[in-house]
């Protein structure tokens, strides 16, 4: 249990929906064990009304926050100050209020990466799969790439507000990193279907599939699937997608995207508290 005192330090998540989300008790549960007198709270926030959320919270002197779906993108231009990380990918899942001062971080592309390992599959010398380039998608890609990633293929809509600022960081990625990424069109199937012959790893980085619209999938040729592909899922509610269900049934290993959650909330509360999570307690209580 927690006790609010006149002290407790504010911390949260801002998104939509938010209802379903593991954080509050992660992070509460992490807050109880180390003696520290936090609380983390979800906020239902859209992008329209973000903005007025976050001058808010920061009037209220919150410690910082978390940002999910549909923010992680539109809150870049709320801060004073971006990590290189957050430069580098355009997109931000993590803010600290230093008195006043808000600066972004993103852990989701390391806590995707640290899921993956702890599924079997390191993005070392992989060709991946990603659909998406909203801000999960480009944390994955950025830091696959960061961790020695072979190639990376990429589908989203030409008509996504975030097809330029996909298209300018596959460039950018070209120079920086070994890894080669091209940008597809999501209805070219015969690009789909090249794309994953090729690749070790798919991942959907969208929120299709979700709760509440469960029979969405951004792979609905079930032919596409082998068994050396390993299907990801960035959605953890429901705990079995449509698409990583049908994968397995096909024969993919799977994994959801639980443990990217575990793994970017680790890196969020050292970035507020400067200590680390207990991660096994946190695992055996509500990741399991």
């Amino acid at each position: 249990m927690i006790n609010i005192t006149g002290h407790t330090g504010l911390t949260g998540l801002l998104g939509s929906p938010v209802a379903h989300s593991v954080s509050p008790l992660m992070h509460n549960e992490a807050f109880r064990y180390l003696g520290l007198d936090y609380v983390y709270l979800c906020f239902d926030v859209t992008e329209e009304t973000l903005p007025q959320a976050v001058e808010g919270l920061k009037a209220c002197g919150i410690k910082g926050f978390n940002l999910t779906m549909p923010n992680k993108n539109k809150i870049v231009e709320l801060l004073d100050e971006l990590s290189p990380t957050a430069q580098l990918i355009g997109a931000v899942n993590t803010v600290r209020n230093d008195n006043g001062k808000l600066k972004g971080f993103n852990t989701d592309g390391y806590g995707f990466t640290q899921s993956a390992r702890d599924a079997g599959c390191d993005v070392k010398g992989r060709t991946i799969t990603v659909m998406g380039v909203g801000g999960a998608g480009m944390a994955i890609c950025g830091q696959s790439a960061l961790e020695g990633a072979k190639k990376i293929h990429v589908f989203a809509r030409p008509t996504s507000r975030y097809w330029e600022r996909a298209a300018a960081m596959a460039e950018k990625m070209s120079h920086m990193t070994e890894c080669e990424m091209i940008l597809h069109e999501m209805d070219d199937h015969t690009a789909l279907k090249d794309a994953l012959e090729e690749s070790n790893l798919l991942i959907n980085a969208t929120s299709v599939g979700m709760v509440p619209d469960v029979t969405g999938t951004v792979i609905p040729d079930k032919a596409l699937f082998h068994p050396e592909l390993t299907v990801a899922d960035v959605v953890y509610e429901p705990r079995e997608t449509r698409l990583l269900r049908e994968a397995r049934e096909a024969g993919c290993p799977t994994f959801n995207g639980m443990y990217m959650l575990l793994h970017q909330g680790v890196k969020a509360f050292h970035i507020w508290t400067g200590l680390d999570m207990p991660v096994e307690l946190v695992r055996e209580k509500y990741f399991k």
